[in-house]
């Protein structure tokens, strides 16, 4: 208990002086990556309202309302972060070294994702080729993102086991969101353009979901020996789902639209295999995420217990839950079976009741002024350094 106080109480001491923040400058200098998780939460929470398996009147209003929040936020994010590189590049530059908050260069790829995932859902087929347009380039940040950050881990950051968190997924799964979207960017697609898609989808999904789920691994190991992690990363438990739930999508996707992509050329035999592996391996990879979402849930509970500080880690509980619903929705819509249904609509609820939480609690925190913080200037700013224990 005297360690949780100490870190507790060097946290709100970092309140302080980030209430004087006064000129936009500041806020420039210390935005991070992090923020980028409020798009991936705000954006898969309009999807799933969108995906709603039941009739509920005015839902699909407020989910394009929603969405169209998201890409003014994604917008406003992007042009703070390049500000960053334009006007205090030392400073920035930092961010690659730092071993939490480089991980958050993932949730710029999948923040993108939503918004483009959002254009096939609310605006096509107008903006079917411009979704196409940003799915490429959100493809080519994924791959810098995926080499580039466990590069960074290999040769510059101070990792060990003991202090390893769900967060060493962030920047793996993009690719494999990216993967789940090519499945659904298929779709509506002429048949040679899908079969690029669909082509490019697998090989992402392969760039990402082997390693993750070796690092989910690594993470069951890390928890049976040092039990676990201090409760300011208590959410990243929930960052298991990520991977699980667009594991589960890829497959489901990118199979269900093979057949009608490959007819005429000789890869036919193969999109079948993949139309019928589908269902079966997106089922089998969604059985392995309930373990993890229920054992998410009984941590939390027990983290609540000891109380739970807020910080923009929150996010963590939006996110991964959202793509591990579209996955069960997605199993009903193939399947028909009843239980995926009901097992969809509790958790779109459970999603938007976190959203909602998670939102006010951001809202007040950037009101305050206490969430906008740079972890890795802290040897600048004279603030201790909390950033393996608070990913803010």
């Amino acid at each position: 208990m005297k360690r949780d106080k100490k870190k507790n109480g060097s946290f709100v001491s970092n309140l302080r002086p980030l209430k004087q923040m006064n000129k936009p400058s500041d806020l420039i200098k210390q935005f991070t990556p992090n923020w980028f998780t409020m798009n991936m939460g705000t954006g898969i929470l309009s999807l799933m309202l969108a995906a709603f398996p039941y009739h509920v009147a005015g839902l699909l209003i407020a989910a394009k309302t929603l969405w169209i929040i998201n890409i003014f936020l994604f917008i406003i994010f992007s042009i703070l972060f390049i500000s960053r590189f334009a006007f205090y590049f030392n400073s920035a530059i930092k961010l690659f070294s730092h071993p939490v908050q480089s991980m958050f260069l993932g949730a710029i790829p999948m923040g993108l994702v939503t918004i483009i995932n959002g254009f096939l859902n609310f605006a096509a087929p107008k903006m079917v080729n411009f979704a196409m347009y940003l799915w490429w380039i959100d493809v080519l940040i994924c791959f810098v993102v995926g080499l580039m950050v466990p590069f960074y881990m290999f040769t510059h950051h101070a990792h060990s086991i003991e202090d390893m968190t769900a967060v060493w997924l962030l920047p793996i799964v993009p690719a494999e969101v990216a993967a789940a979207s090519a499945g659904f960017l298929a779709q509506h697609l002429s048949p040679a353009l899908a079969r690029n898609v669909i082509v490019i989808g697998y090989a992402l999904w392969a760039f990402s979901v082997p390693l993750a789920f070796g690092i989910l691994v690594i993470l069951f190991l890390r928890l049976a020996w040092h039990k676990l992690p201090h409760r300011d990363m208590a959410v990243s438990t929930w960052l298991t789902l990520g991977p699980i739930g667009t594991g589960s999508m890829g497959l489901l996707l990118l199979g269900n639209d093979a057949p009608r992509a490959f007819t005429g050329t000789k890869l036919l035999i193969y999109a079948k295999t993949a139309y019928a592996f589908g269902p079966i391996g997106g089922l089998v990879i969604w059985g392995f995420g309930f373990w993890w979402l229920m054992m998410a849930i009984l941590l939390t509970i027990r983290y609540v217990k000891e109380g739970l500080p807020f910080n923009m880690g929150w996010w963590g509980f939006t996110f991964p839950l959202g793509v591990y619903t579209a996955s069960t929705i997605i199993l009903y819509n193939i399947t028909g079976i009843g239980f995926f249904r009901i097992a969809g609509a509790v958790f779109v609820i459970m999603l938007a009741t976190f959203w909602t939480i998670v939102t006010s609690k951001t809202l007040h925190g950037m009101w305050h002024g206490y969430l906008f913080k740079a972890p890795c200037l802290s040897a600048e700013t004279g603030l201790p350094d909390e950033s393996k224990e608070c990913p803010i």
